[in-house]
């Protein structure tokens, strides 16, 4: 009776079966971290109160997947919370991805002064502030002294601790940010487990 090279060979069938299985896994790993979702822990105050030094997130990449099925680009919605990729990081520094609430979007003009922000647009012409519909986050007074037109292809983007020092973000130094540089928006925070909530 004839029997196959694995059959003989157990041993050799079992290591082949292993590294398809390890394979496999990753390739999963690999589309799902690429088009479905992905996990973010976050370090430093800058969203504080609204996150935490080591709040654990999930950002859907389905709506950049999509747009870029439809050879868009994926343009988040004011207020919400996103990821994006440091545009000044450079290897070997921290910060490579950084979580930020969005302010303002390309040919609007951005006021930070008095202790507020206010866009001001060709809908608004008086100026509004953009947080009216975040319920209540983020924290205020805001520090800086801004005033610049949104540049075409970007986003002016903000922390919610905006006192002091305590957020790198578009008001103090860190520039707007590609709209290529989005990974998503923050959909939940599955930890701390007492403090699980959608945004």
């Amino acid at each position: 009776m004839n029997t196959s090279f694995l059959q003989r060979h157990q041993g050799l069938r079992d290591v082949l079966g292993l590294i398809v299985f390890v394979v496999c896994v990753a390739a999963g790993t690999l589309f799902i971290n690429t088009f479905i979702f992905r996990t973010f822990s976050v370090v430093g105050p800058s969203m504080e109160t609204t996150m935490y030094t080591g709040d654990r997130l999930i950002v859907n990449r389905l709506p950049v997947t999509g747009a870029q099925l439809q050879n868009k680009e994926y343009v988040p919605n004011r207020g919400q919370i996103i990821v994006f990729k440091n545009p000044n990081y450079t290897i070997g520094s921290p910060d490579e991805y950084i979580v930020k609430r969005v302010i303002g979007f390309p040919g609007e003009r951005v006021v930070v002064k008095d202790g507020k922000i206010t866009v001001y647009n060709a809908g608004h012409p008086a100026g509004f502030n953009p947080d009216d519909a975040n319920h209540g986050e983020p924290g205020q007074p805001t520090s800086g002294d801004v005033d610049e037109t949104v540049p075409d292809g970007t986003l002016f983007v903000s922390g919610d601790h905006r006192q002091g020092n305590f957020s790198l973000d578009s008001r103090s130094g860190l520039g707007t940010i590609p709209y290529y540089d989005v990974v998503g928006p923050v959909s939940l925070r599955i930890w701390p487990l007492d403090k699980i909530r959608t945004f």
